[in-house]
C-alpha cells in the first residue's frame, strides 16, 4: 500500500502534466546543484524544472493519460513542465546543454504527442512567438501597401504612355510639315 508521501508526489506530478503545454524529460547526471540552479533561473518563470523519482512519473504519466517512452524515465531524471512558450524553453534547455554536456536531453510531450530528442532540438529552433507574430504582422502590413502599388502602377504607366503620345504628336507634325516644304512642288502640265 503506497504511503501518503509518495501518493502526494503522484498527484502533484499529475498536476503538472496537466497544466503545462509541453514537458521536456531530461538526465543531469553530474551536475552540480549550482548548475541546476542555473538552469532553472535560464528557463524562466514560465518553466518548472523538477527532479522526479521513476516509478512515481510512470504512475503519474498512466494516470495523466501521457504517453511517453519507459526508456526515457531511467537513470536520474528531471521534467521541464512548460507553462509558456515551448520555444523559449526549449531553446533554453539546448543552450544549457551545449555548454553543460552532462545535461541530456531525453524527449518530452507536446500538445499529449510525445516527442524525441531530435524533435525538441527542431522545436528549439524555431524562433519564438512573439518574434512568429511580428512577422506575420508586419507581412500583413507590407500586403496593403504592396496591392496599392501595384493598383497605382498601371495607372502611372497609363499616365506616362499619355504623356509621350501627347510629346509625340507635336513633334511629329512637325516633322511632317519640315518634310512637305522641303519636297519640290511638281510643275503643272
Amino acid at each position: 500500500m503506497p504511503n501518503k508521501e509518495k501518493v502526494g508526489a503522484v498527484e502533484e506530478i499529475v498536476e503538472q502534466f496537466n497544466t503545462s503545454t509541453a514537458t521536456v524529460i531530461t538526465e543531469y547526471r553530474g551536475l552540480s546543484v549550482k548548475q541546476i540552479t542555473d538552469l532553472r533561473r535560464s528557463l524562466g518563470r514560465d518553466t518548472t524544472y523538477a527532479v522526479v523519482k521513476n516509478t512515481l512519473t510512470k504512475r503519474a504519466t498512466s494516470e495523466a493519460g501521457v504517453a511517453i517512452d519507459d526508456s526515457m524515465l531511467q537513470g536520474p531524471t528531471a521534467i521541464a513542465f512548460v507553462k509558456g512558450d515551448p520555444v523559449d524553453a526549449a531553446k533554453a534547455l539546448r543552450d544549457f546543454a551545449k555548454t553543460n554536456p552532462l545535461l541530456v536531453i531525453k524527449g518530452g510531450v507536446l500538445d499529449g504527442k510525445a516527442l524525441t530528442a531530435d524533435e525538441i532540438r527542431k522545436i528549439a529552433d524555431l524562433e519564438s512567438r512573439e518574434v512568429l507574430l511580428a512577422k506575420l504582422a508586419g507581412a500583413l502590413k507590407a500586403l496593403p501597401t504592396r496591392a496599392a502599388g501595384l493598383f497605382q502602377a498601371p495607372l502611372s504607366q497609363m499616365a506616362r504612355l499619355a504623356k509621350a503620345l501627347e510629346e509625340k504628336k507635336p513633334a511629329e507634325a512637325a516633322a511632317e510639315a519640315a518634310e512637305t516644304s522641303e519636297t519640290p512642288a511638281e510643275p503643272a502640265e
